[in-house]
């Protein structure tokens, strides 16, 4: 196992020297991570169609725009967001002035997956660019072409001792987690979250843990289920389903589940066709080991699909009916193009069996209802998600994202990537104008006084 303390020494000494906390030094980072990212386009498209079968558009939309949208939301608002900011201060601290000031954690360590393995390395680092941090990133060791160019890149356009790539397995991201960080932040599995945590206490470093969890999708008997079933489709197999906030299962209402399960395989072929394996462009899953793990769930009543090809690690799109919480399919989060469906005829049955369960990093519901769609926002805890669409919120840099309980811990995203990486150093600037006497406890009828003021 490395010793990775050189490394972070450099780190800390260049941070100490102040250059990431000028603001102009934050602009030009971010500036030369766009320009590398738009000069290492085509190259990004060929290692993520290498490793995981990813389209162009696919890549274009889930990993190369959404970053560079990011950067350029980050710029317009950068100077807003690092200014300090003056609050009220109390009557009690009259003629004080109250500011609140924003400052770098100094060296974040960011352990990224491999589901969409440079987005979710680069989107974090923005942040931390963009609140005047070091960073070391550690990609995922499953997609060996987009970490070993994620290295090119980072080493290409920044010093060692400001941004670093770190590349390796298991026992990498064990040695990292063995050093001292000012901050960490991790995307992956929950058990995986767990351990992280636990590592990071022992230094009581703070954290952001991205992870996971089964998303439900509930479908009302009073929803546009021509639109339901195109975004559902669309959410749920983007990726082969490797996708966080893909739907997990959808809850739909039993009235209009024979409905909706025609209009859903109808979307299905319309977005990926109707043999995913003879059209060559659906995205394959990551490795042997999750192929198998996924394989195992297909059983039992298989609506749509079901056929699978370990030559090529290809599921299609898949829909399973009669479904239960008993079955295995249902017991953890399944990350990859089988959808499990569940009915309800009653809600509160519904909202149940959700909260029963771990809360889950999204949730999405259809319905035209306002009150159904009131109803189901106050009663089930989730990390975030959509009324009337799926997994569109992360496009928003405006809504912050992060899970709850078992699905997350903290959130980033637009300007909450910037706060995420920053600290907020509360000052109160007093004056010597004055000075108010009933404060001291030696003064007559002290408390009296303070009594009258802090009513």
């Amino acid at each position: 196992m490395n010793d990775y303390k050189e490394l972070i020494q450099k780190q800390r000494k260049y941070f100490s020297k102040g250059h990431t906390k000028s603001l102009e030094f934050r602009i030009q980072a971010l500036q030369k991570l766009r320009d590398s990212i738009k000069s290492n386009e085509q190259e990004l498209m060929d290692a993520l169609n290498k490793v995981l079968n990813k389209s162009e558009f696919d890549s274009y939309i889930t990993e190369i725009g959404i970053l560079l949208e990011e950067i350029r939301f980050t710029l317009k608002h950068i100077k807003k967001w690092a200014k300090p900011r003056k609050v009220k201060s109390s009557i009690a601290q009259f003629g004080a002035k109250s500011m609140i000031y924003t400052e770098p954690y100094g060296v974040a360590l960011v352990i990224s997956p491999w589901n969409y393995p440079f987005e979710l390395a680069v989107a974090p680092l923005i942040g931390a660019i963009a609140a005047g941090n070091c960073a070391v990133l550690k990609p995922s060791e499953l997609t060996p072409a987009t970490s070993e160019l994620l290295e090119k890149i980072i080493s290409g356009t920044f010093p060692e001792e400001y941004i670093a790539v770190v590349q390796g397995g298991v026992e990498t991201s064990q040695g990292l987690l063995k050093e001292k960080w000012d901050y960490i932040f991790f995307t992956g599995s929950v058990s995986v979250g767990k351990m992280i945590m636990e590592a990071a206490a022992k230094s009581l470093t703070p954290v952001t843990l991205e992870l996971g969890g089964k998303s439900p999708c509930i479908v009302h008997k009073d929803a546009n289920l021509v639109l339901a079933a195109k975004r559902i489709a669309w959410g749920k197999f983007i990726n082969a389903g490797q996708t966080c906030v893909a739907p997990d299962y959808l809850y739909i209402h039993r009235e209009v589940q024979d409905e909706f399960l025609s209009l859903f395989q109808k979307a299905i072929v319309e977005l990926y066709t109707d043999d995913v394996f003879k059209s060559g462009e659906f995205t394959r899953i990551v490795s042997e080991r999750h192929f198998n793990r996924l394989t195992h769930f297909i059983k039992g009543s298989i609506h749509y699909g079901g056929k699978h090809e370990s030559s090529s690690l290809t599921i299609e799109p898949t829909v399973l009916t009669d479904v239960t919480w008993e079955d295995d399919v249902m017991k953890e989060e399944i990350f990859g193009p089988i959808l499990p469906v569940l009915t309800y005829s009653d809600h509160s049955d519904m909202i149940d069996g959700i909260n029963q369960r771990p809360k889950p990093l999204a949730l999405y519901v259809f319905s035209e209802s306002e009150s159904f769609q009131q109803t189901i926002l106050e009663k089930i805890s989730f990390g975030g998600g959509c009324i009337n669409d799926t997994v569109y919120h992360l496009s928003s840099p405006y809504l912050p994202f992060g899970g709850v309980g078992e699905s997350g811990v903290g959130a980033y995203r637009g300007k909450g990537s910037f706060d995420t990486f920053s600290h907020e150093k509360s000052i109160l600037k007093q004056t010597t104008k004055v000075d108010f006497p009933f404060r001291y406890q030696n003064r007559k009828n002290g408390l009296k006084l303070l009594k009258k003021v802090i009513k």
